[in-house]
């Protein structure tokens, strides 16, 4: 651990958005991230693209991960991430979750199993960004993983989806 455990707590959605950043300028390795639909959080802000951008050109060997409940908004509505998908499609993917798994409605991003962000439920704006706190940010990145075995690939980098 590099840093001091440190919790803050999010009291609406320009915290959640500023904590979102956060986390993608803390990542150095990979970078997992749950939403709904990733609409309103900032994903198609010129800012975001830039930080991961850079994030994923700084090794070639970093990871970032989206998984969402819905992807029509980023397949139509965020060029940026689309763009990203393309230029990094070896380090870069975007899974639907199978209805199965709707029930599930919290939020969050996880940042190199050290970090992480969350929403209670993705109709609070309330949450927690937590830095420096491993135990945390493995539960949520167990919960991640699973629920990625789950899910399936839905944009491609190609039209074709090869």
């Amino acid at each position: 651990m590099n840093g001091e455990l440190q919790h803050t707590a999010l009291e609406g959605m320009a915290d959640y958005v500023a904590a979102l950043d956060s986390m993608c300028g803390l990542a150095q390795h990979e970078l997992c991230i749950f939403e709904k639909d990733f609409a309103d959080i900032g994903f198609n802000s010129e800012a975001r693209y830039d930080t991961l951008r850079g994030f994923l050109l700084s090794n070639s060997h970093n990871r970032l991960h989206l998984l969402a409940h819905d992807t029509n908004y980023l397949a139509q509505r965020c060029p940026r991430m689309t763009m990203l998908l393309r230029q990094f499609s070896h380090n870069m993917q975007i899974y639907r979750m199978p209805p199965h798994l709707q029930h599930v409605t919290e939020a969050f991003a996880v940042a190199d199993e050290n970090h992480y962000v969350r929403r209670f439920h993705f109709d609070d704006s309330r949450g927690i960004l937590a830095q420096y706190d491993g135990e945390g940010a493995r539960i949520l990145k167990s919960r991640f993983t699973e629920m990625w075995a789950a899910s399936r690939p839905a944009l491609s980098a190609t039209t074709l989806g090869l």
